[in-house]
């Protein structure tokens, strides 16, 4: 787990058997059947009448506790300037009033924003989008903001915005891409956050026929929960394989893992990109490795979601070296705060396997005429659409593509966060401040728990996962944790936190890690918490030592 620089077990102790005795953990068994999160949720609930009184610190759920400002009020500000030019062309003291018109808008907006922080940046924001997407209507592209933060038409395109969809192609190549400029050659699909992408990429991999029931998929575990869930729904009921990374190879896939994927028998591969809950990236020796597995399975579809890219310096998508095979999942919630505003985006290559095997099915007659009935109503030649044109149709049941997209409002809350990075060359200002917020927590939790930290580059400390196991090893040696093992339930120890200390992390056994694991998030408290969070469990350690010292005693 790290090395010991403080070793507490001949100082004194806080442990307080009489609260501890007052626990009863007699039911905690029947909770695992529950998801981790469902578990971390009503652990909460008890952890606010925890038995110490103590201020609840949760670090169990990874929302953040911060928000971007800047991109917030810029959108304020541009649907502050739409309602006055909406009045421009019809003003009711009702509060009604007319629709925007786009011819001059550009130049009305400039000559509206003054000098206050957010008119600097939005101004410096648009002009760095024209200049970069070499955008030569201004007023067309103005209008699609404006407009588009009013809300009162129906996204179209219906899979993008025209202008949002070069924004987000050039926030990719910056953010994902790197040093391989793939700007041109991409489609994205806005979705309500990352789950919607990931919801609507299972479905069109069945309703594609490119998954079929019982079809190997590879799982890089430890990983986000659902994605272990998801496949084996009936409606899928793919037979997962788990590649499980491990502590001593800094997380990272092996050769003989790498190996696996090559297999054709082995249809898609689905990644978090840096990890969660281990918290890394590929390092860039073992992202090259995907070149290799494409060439040997050129069928094989990755599935990689990667929302916490941002966090670690070294991060590059998998997408940058296997693009033709890939599908990018990103989400702006993390980095910009904004898990409520739904905000992800689907992007994947102009040629891909996923349109090549549609092509190759379509030499079926059955799954010809089964794809022409499906998307005959919303396209004249159906069997042309691409993948991500049927996911847009499908996220709708095929009937409601008319008003198929990601709401106009949050396409261009997406464009303000894009931009905010955009406007910067090199590394944006705020993405380096949110990796400084994070790592000083990272330190204050580790170092509380009196181990050195990982500084390794491909570490996000977005999250963090703690050896409970490992820790009673090193804190109280090997026969008091084989004690703990053979005695209690491994929700136990997140059970008994949160009851006694109201203290709350997340078991990690769920995401695939071994028993004993927990994932701290390090993202949703304040610093001086991660200290209180680790001295508590540095103290439930202790508690469980005294109970096996005088059990041992008699």
């Amino acid at each position: 787990m790290g090395i010991v620089v403080c070793d507490r077990r001949d100082k004194t102790m806080t442990a307080d058997m009489n609260i501890f005795e007052q626990v009863d953990d007699s039911k905690v068994s029947s909770l695992d059947q529950l998801s981790n999160f469902e578990v971390a949720a009503i652990f909460n609930k008890y952890a606010q009448h925890n038995l110490r009184g103590n201020e609840v610190v949760n670090g169990g759920r990874g929302n953040p506790n911060w928000i971007a400002t800047t991109a917030r009020l810029a959108y304020s500000r541009l649907l502050e300037f739409g309602v006055t030019e909406a009045e421009r062309t019809y003003f009711d003291p009702r509060g009604m009033a007319g629709d925007v018109q786009k011819a001059g808008i550009y130049q009305r907006l400039m000559i509206a924003l003054k000098e206050s922080r957010r008119d600097i940046f939005l101004r410096t924001a648009i002009d760095a989008a024209v200049s970069q997407l070499a955008i030569k209507d201004k007023d067309a592209f103005v209008y699609e903001l404006v407009d588009g933060a009013l809300s009162d038409h129906y996204p179209y395109p219906p899979r993008c915005l025209t202008y949002t969809e070069q924004v987000l192609q050039q926030y990719l190549q910056k953010v994902c891409f790197k040093d391989v400029q793939l700007a041109a050659d991409v489609d994205v699909f806005p979705t309500e956050g990352g789950t919607a992408a990931m919801v609507y990429i299972f479905q069109e991999l069945h309703y594609a026929h490119i998954l079929y029931p019982g079809d190997t998929v590879v799982v890089n575990s430890s990983i986000f929960t659902p994605y272990l869930q998801i496949p084996e729904l009936s409606e899928y009921n793919l037979r997962i394989k788990t590649v499980t990374t491990k502590r001593e190879d800094n997380w990272q896939m092996t050769d003989e893992q790498f190996e696996e994927l090559k297999d054709p028998r082995v249809k898609a591969f689905f990644a978090v990109n840096p990890t969660n809950p281990t918290a890394r990236a590929f390092t860039p020796e073992r992202l090259a490795k995907f070149k290799e597995v494409v060439k040997a399975n050129p069928d094989l579809v990755i599935i990689t979601d990667d929302v916490y890219g941002t966090f670690s310096p070294s991060y590059q998508s998998i997408f940058a070296v296997a693009p033709h095979n890939t599908i990018l999942v990103y989400s702006f919630s993390k980095l910009y705060g904004a898990t409520g505003q739904r905000l992800g985006v689907v992007c994947m290559h102009h040629q891909n396997v996923c349109d090549r095997i549609i092509q190759e099915n379509l030499q079926n007659r059955r799954l010809k005429e089964l794809d022409e009935r499906r998307y005959s109503i919303v396209v004249p030649n159906p069997h042309k659409m691409k993948f991500i044109d049927r996911m847009v149709a499908d996220s709708r049941a095929i009937g409601l593509y008319h008003t198929a997209g990601l709401s106009s409002a949050q396409q261009v809350m997406m464009d303000m966060f894009a931009l905010s990075n955009l406007k910067d060359a090199g590394l944006s200002p705020y993405v380096k401040l949110s990796r400084e917020v994070v790592a000083d927590r990272y330190h204050e939790f580790w170092h509380g728990l009196g181990i050195l930290p990982d500084e390794t580059p491909e570490n996000t400390r977005y999250y963090t996962l703690v050896d409970i196991f490992d820790l009673m090893r090193q804190r109280h040696g090997k026969e008091f944790c084989q004690y703990f093992k053979d005695n209690y339930n491994y929700l136990d120890f997140t059970y008994r936190l949160a009851t006694e200390f109201g203290a709350v992390v997340m078991d990690a056994t769920a995401f695939g890690a071994e028993k004993g694991n927990v994932r701290v998030s390090l993202a949703n408290l304040k610093k001086a918490d991660y200290r209180k969070l680790a001295q508590a469990i540095l103290d439930l350690v202790d508690e469980y030592y005294q109970v096996f010292k005088k059990k041992s005693k008699k």
